[in-house]
């Protein structure tokens, strides 16, 4: 495994589900729960955020998101940046997550 497939990353998830019947919030909420479940952590309501080590690992974690689509539509997307990219994001409005307040974003937190 060379450097560049080792390096780690975060595997974002953006998705809009529809919500207007019983059936349908059932079906986001399924999602929303197999999202932490599997380790990704929310920053909004409809984004998470996961570590991820390299592209061999971005395949297999598009594979289980692939798995877990709701079956009732919508849009769900996901986008790879490095960790460096992700902390350089910045805050406009409102308070730091409190994982972050106590890790920061330049440390990778497991548990």
């Amino acid at each position: 495994m060379s450097k560049e497939t080792r390096r780690f990353m975060r595997l974002l998830v953006l998705f809009d589900l529809p919500t207007k019947t019983k059936i349908d919030r059932k079906a986001a909420g399924q999602f929303r729960r197999f999202l932490l479940q599997d380790g990704y952590m929310m920053l909004q309501l409809s984004v998470y955020s996961r570590v991820i080590n390299g592209h061999d690992a971005l395949q297999k974690h598009i594979q289980r998101l692939q798995r877990n689509l709701p079956q009732r539509g919508g849009s769900v997307q996901y986008l790879c940046i490095s960790g460096k990219q992700f902390s350089q994001r910045g805050l406009l409005l409102g308070e730091k997550p409190y994982q972050e307040k106590k890790v920061g974003t330049q440390q990778l937190c497991l548990f």
